[in-house]
């Protein structure tokens, strides 16, 4: 469940803040004090738990626009599991995500309080403005080597087969939203253990992700996310 928390992270993502919503990102509202709730549910539709996401910091400059975004996750008895946050870009047509966000922030938490050396590299998740049904996107990944004791781990996330299926619409307690579909093979390998999780997100102009839906290797639904509340 870790990684594809995580992983749904990645899509929830003024003249200033204006300027950069309309002319640079069409997608993700890159204002500060812009804020998400988005509710996860299991493949039974019982509540996981709740992660709120907020615009803290918006940086204008001659290459773009960059954004941070703070996350936390609360499970279903209300407690607080995770904090992280993460920056997003947008330059010309483009948004880029770090490829740090790929990797679930609880592995990440888990080596840092481990004391040992980690090194991080990968390519971003990349979201061009100018989406269109059948359209192929770029792949990403995220991979970390550890260095503990004398052994070397490595762990990696790997984002593929990205591909624009539709445009629907969708409505959620936060709303009606009129969507593009985006699918993905997101497959994490962590200690000899690897794991595939299809998934589909679903993406609407100035607010982003709007619902999200993880599969396993059968196809099978076994959890989603949707917007419940948006405030910007």
């Amino acid at each position: 469940m870790k990684f594809k928390i995580l992983f749904s992270g990645l899509f929830c993502l003024a003249a200033t803040a204006t300027f950069a919503q309309n002319q640079c990102s069409r997608f993700y509202p890159m204002e500060e004090g812009t804020t998400f709730e988005y509710t996860m549910y299991d493949k039974k539709g019982k509540t996981e738990g709740i992660t709120n996401y907020a615009v803290t910091d918006v940086a204008n400059n001659a290459d773009g626009t960059t954004a941070t975004m703070d996350i936390s996750f609360t499970d279903k008895k209300g407690e607080m599991v995770y904090e992280t946050n993460y920056s997003f870009t947008c330059q010309g047509n483009m948004v880029t995500v770090d490829y740090e966000s790929l990797m679930p922030a609880q592995m990440l938490e888990q080596y840092a309080e481990m004391d040992v050396e980690m090194d991080i590299s990968g390519t971003d998740l990349e979201l061009p403005n100018d989406l269109a049904v059948g359209q192929e996107l770029e792949d990403a990944n995220v991979s970390i080597s550890i260095g503990m004791g004398g052994m070397n781990m490595k762990s990696t996330v790997d984002t593929t087969n990205r591909k624009v299926e539709k445009q629907e619409s969708v409505t959620t307690p936060a709303g009606t939203f009129n969507c593009f579909v985006i699918y993905s093979d997101n497959e994490s390998k962590a200690m000899m253990v690897k794991q595939n999780f299809p998934s589909r997100v679903w993406l609407a102009e100035g607010v982003g992700m709007v619902k999200q839906e993880t599969y396993n290797k059968k196809g099978n639904l076994m959890s989603s996310m949707e917007l419940t509340k948006f405030s910007k």
